[in-house]
């Protein structure tokens, strides 16, 4: 081996933009309504792998995500064209983690077939909610019913693991309703479950709907009971809290998210999408129509490229083990990064521990849980 080199990433991301419609709390690189630039989006993801400074099949994948916008909004020959595209010049290995993110109201008998057939092992379900009144809050085009049949087709697709996430804090939302749909995700027997609080993020409609008054934010106190809820109801079912959001079946973890928590490299292609090579991070433009324009002309779709040094590294190496509860030794990060700890945190790091929102157990640095429901506010003063 020629450690001179550095390690070709063994992961990649491929980001499919397209949605049957815009969701109001969505501020992902996405567009609605445009299947008919489908054809175009996949030769544009072929000519990016072209790109690559690397020969076909020199770099095999050990985990390989199609993300969205829908995935499942592809043809069963269209996902079929985009998986033949990526594998060809990026094979994937024998025991390759393969996920495609998909819809409820988009999944078929013949697009799971497809993506057996191709070795798709995991299937991440946007589920949200088992409230109606709450899928319509969200603007998602599924009902409730959905969620228990479509995990019972990719079941029967001999599709290994199912992966469902919900989100609580919806506007309406008591904490009978989050508990219930617990309840009923534990009764589905998932081998994961993401579990997120409800984002007013700028960009996306609910945002400005919230400026407005025409939506109102879950109270402080009701957003850390459900979450609380949740942790202590997932748990108690057997699953792991192994990241902040993030709950799995004992050897069921996001093999795919663990390969950025854990700050190593991974390729990216499609609208939006990030890669991190070599200490450098290039993110595609976000406009689908201008990312296919580029793409068009023979440029380059990268619309900002950042270069970490070797400290903002470390710190953001820091921040994403923090938030996988199982962090590492202080000692073992500047082993790794070759910072201490408390040079990258500073001052803050003493008035974070008297707060109560960091502790050191286990001699490892860790969120309390009142530092865990407030994580998000921490990580600014760490980058």
């Amino acid at each position: 081996m020629d450690l001179s080199k550095p390690m070709l990433p063994r992961s990649a991301y491929i980001h499919v933009p397209f949605c049957a419609h815009h969701c109001g709390y969505c501020n992902f690189s996405v567009i609605a309504g445009r299947n008919d630039l489908a054809e175009e989006y996949i030769d544009a993801v072929a000519w990016e792998l072209e790109q690559l400074p690397i020969t076909p099949g020199q770099a095999t994948l050990d985990t390989l995500y199609f993300g969205g916008g829908t995935p499942t909004q592809l043809t069963a020959d269209q996902f079929r064209r985009l998986f033949a595209a990526v594998t060809s010049w990026l094979p994937i290995s024998e025991k390759a983690e393969i996920t495609v993110e998909a819809n409820p109201a988009d999944v078929e008998t013949e697009k799971l077939a497809t993506m057996a057939a191709l070795g798709v092992n995991r299937i991440s379900l946007g589920s949200q909610s088992f409230h109606d009144q709450h899928l319509r809050t969200l603007q998602r085009d599924h009902a409730s019913c959905y969620i228990s049949r479509v995990t019972s087709l990719i079941r029967k697709a001999c599709i290994a693991s199912v992966f469902l996430d919900l989100i609580f804090a919806v506007p309406g939302q008591s904490l009978a309703d989050w508990r219930a749909d617990l309840a009923a995700v534990i009764e589905l027997a998932p081998q994961h479950v993401s579990t997120y609080g409800l984002t007013f993020e700028k960009g996306a409609a609910f945002y400005g709907r919230l400026r407005s008054g025409d939506l109102q934010e879950a109270d402080e106190n009701l957003q850390r009971d459900m979450y609380l809820a949740a942790i202590d109801t997932l748990t108690a079912a057997g699953f792991e809290h192994y990241e902040v959001s993030n709950f799995a079946r004992p050897g069921r973890r996001s093999r795919h998210n663990e390969v950025y928590w854990t700050g190593q490299t991974f390729w990216a292609f499609g609208p939006g999408a990030a890669r991190f090579v070599d200490g450098r991070r290039a993110t595609n433009h976000r406009s689908v129509t201008t990312y296919l324009q580029r793409i068009r002309g023979g440029q380059s779709p990268v619309a900002e490229v950042e270069t970490l040094s070797p400290e903002d590294a470390a710190s953001e190496r820091l921040v994403f083990d923090l938030s996988r509860l199982e962090s590492k030794p202080p000692t073992e990060i500047q082993a790794q990064t070759g910072y201490a700890v408390d040079d990258l945190v500073g001052d803050q790091l003493p008035e974070f521990v008297r707060l109560g929102l960091l502790h050191y157990a286990d001699d490892r640095l860790r969120l309390t849980p009142a530092g865990l429901l407030v994580s998000d506010s921490i990580w600014p003063a760490f980058l």
